[in-house]
């Protein structure tokens, strides 16, 4: 294949990819719209983000035990999968919105989110020829992306949350169609099996273990950020009395979250050439910084707000993709799946635990309590990167450069 047909399928996978992803936080783009017609209190707010990650976890060890990735032709699974999960999502406007249904609806999207992102890195994979890093920090790009745009959904359709839900279904269900006509790079690989008996195992490698905390920190702030940060932007704007706060914080939170796209193409960039401790505590750093400051500054100029919630939004994501890369090259490669399985179970367990806090600390403590709460995950997960790469294994990382 030429180059220019390596650069137009990874791009289509990409486009599809950031498509599908759209569906992830379609519902919690438009809490402040929900919340305002039907009353709904802090758990079912909470509900709407959570599980969608609650079904990601279950679709991926599902997945992972019955080796679904390597039994269907992983363009079908991807495009079955984006169907199933469309069409989940956009039976929300058929069922009361603060019923259990909707909820279960969000968990059957969630389960076929684990049947659309690893499979569309594993499509990418097929492509990758010594730049598997950056392809990978690519997809990891497209998930910010994706993830950001119900925002601009939000506003560039009628400022109703039916038509947010309906777009983003209605893109899914494109990119379901264009998928199958993607050409692939060659036979994807078989996937990594997941083996409950090597956890034990994989446990027991300490620096292992440690790449394994400082993702853990990392995920209890991201999605607890990705899911909170538009409705503390509408809180603020609100009290301002500012004209179409909907608007502008639908807008200013899809700068906020898509500006991560960035960060993540910048982090595994830095990673491959100063080292994935490095960038992973410097990220952690910055994310960290920006979630004690950017609830204390709820009152201060809104232009002063958004450029540190922007900071916070390149920041957030840009070690994501370096953690899963530790795992890959610590683990033994006969544990590489297991590993992996294991480390976004439990993060994503963390993310979980962490959103439906927000909102209770919140009401304590107001905004600068919940945000000042979620840095405790990067300090943690600094405190456990240094600690890795002080360890003689550390040298396996990145060809060397911690």
């Amino acid at each position: 294949m030429t180059r220019t047909g390596k650069c137009f399928a990874v791009s289509m996978i990409t486009v599809c990819q950031l498509m599908a992803l759209a569906l992830w936080f379609s519902a919690t783009a438009v809490l402040p719209q929900l919340r305002a017609e039907f009353d709904l209190g802090a758990l079912q707010s909470s509900l709407f983000t959570s599980s969608v990650l609650f079904g990601f976890v279950l679709g991926t060890l599902i997945s992972a035990v019955l080796g679904l990735a390597d039994r269907i032709e992983p363009r079908r699974f991807w495009a079955a999968s984006a169907l199933i999960a469309a069409t989940a999502n956009i039976l929300i406007l058929t069922v009361p919105i603060d019923g259990g249904v909707v909820i279960a609806l969000r968990v059957v999207t969630g389960i076929c989110m684990a049947g659309i992102y690893p499979i569309g890195m594993k499509m990418v994979a097929t492509w990758s020829r010594g730049d598997t890093g950056f392809l990978v920090g690519v997809l990891v790009g497209a998930l910010t992306l994706g993830s950001a745009l119900p925002h601009l959904f939000s506003v560039v359709v009628p400022l109703n949350w039916r038509w947010v839900i309906v777009a983003a279904s209605v893109s899914a269900y494109a990119a379901a169609l264009v998928i199958l006509f993607v050409n692939l790079g060659g036979t994807p690989g078989a996937s990594p099996r997941f083996d409950p008996r090597m956890v034990g195992h994989i446990w027991a490698n300490k620096p292992l273990r440690y790449a394994c905390y400082g993702y853990f920190g990392h995920m209890w702030e991201l999605y607890a950020m990705w899911g909170w940060i538009g409705l503390f932007l509408y809180s603020s704007l609100s009290d301002r009395l500012v004209e179409n706060a909907g608007v502008w914080s639908a807008l200013s939170t899809f700068g906020i979250v898509g500006i991560g796209a960035f960060g993540s193409l910048a982090g595994g960039y830095f990673a491959d050439r100063i080292g994935r401790t490095t960038v992973t505590i410097a990220a952690m750093c910055i994310s960290g910084l920006c979630a004690l400051l950017v609830g204390a500054l709820a009152d201060a100029p809104f232009a002063v707000l958004f450029v540190i919630c922007l900071v916070w939004g390149l920041s957030v994501i840009a070690d994501s993709a370096q953690f899963s890369s530790c795992v890959i090259e610590l683990a033994d490669p006969h544990q590489v799946g297991t590993a992996l399985t294991l480390q976004n179970a439990i993060g994503f367990i963390i993310a979980l635990l962490s959103i439906h806090l927000v909102p209770v600390v919140a009401g304590a403590f107001g905004w600068w309590g919940a945000f000042a709460m979620l840095s405790i995950g990067p300090l943690l997960g600094v405190l456990a990167m240094i600690r890795l790469r002080l360890m003689p294994e550390a040298r396996l990382l990145a060809g060397g450069k911690k």
